[in-house]
């Protein structure tokens, strides 16, 4: 009995060390289109960053505001719901479209949801424990004039051995004022994968 115990660790070990041998790792540009799965990715992100950011900045909603308001418009970007069955994170390609608003030069950008309200608590905070000439004043904040936010929702179509994979990103731009959709962005992407 012993010696089986021993045979068999003995393989678990050498099974170990090769498999671990078997694994190679190859660093690659960023904008490298690299789609293992033919699910949801970087490539897809980007590519729909790109997208809105085009078609957002070049709407009419924009020349719009300045010529009414006279001033850039202020944007916070709210929620992006995952309507999918995946896991995908929306933070990548917002991020890039918050940094096109800012870069840009157009728009104005303020934080929202729990990143503000960490601020918020930073501000608390100093009340109590800042010196009086560097405590920053609550009511201070720039009100947003529109609000960013969308969905994700995908179609899987299987067959056999291959499989489509269909994403439909929406977003949406919002007058907070007069609740009036000013700006809609969509991008869809769609895979073929042959298993």
């Amino acid at each position: 009995m012993k010696t089986y115990s021993k045979i068999l660790l003995i393989f678990l070990l050498l099974s170990g060390i090769t498999g671990c041998q078997l694994r190679k790792v190859t660093r690659v540009e960023s904008a490298q289109v690299i789609d293992l799965s033919g699910r949801w990715n970087d490539t897809d992100a980007r590519l729909t960053a790109e997208a809105m950011i085009q078609d957002c900045l070049n709407a009419r909603w924009l020349e719009d505001f300045n010529r009414t308001a006279g001033r850039k418009p202020v944007v916070v970007v709210g929620f992006v719901k995952n309507k999918t069955s995946e896991h995908i994170d929306a933070e990548p390609f917002l991020k890039d479209l918050e940094r096109a608003f800012i870069t840009s030069g157009q728009v104005r950008l303020v934080q929202g949801g729990e990143k503000r309200e960490a601020i918020r608590a930073e501000r608390a905070d100093q009340q109590d424990f800042a010196s009086p000439e560097t405590i920053k004043k609550w009511g201070k904040e720039v009100g947003a004039d529109f609000i960013l936010q969308g969905t994700i929702s995908s179609i899987i179509d299987t067959y056999n051995n291959e499989r489509v994979n269909f994403y439909q990103v929406n977003l949406e731009l919002t007058n907070l004022e007069t609740n009036e959709i000013v700006w809609i962005g969509d991008k869809k992407i769609k895979k073929y994968v042959n298993k």
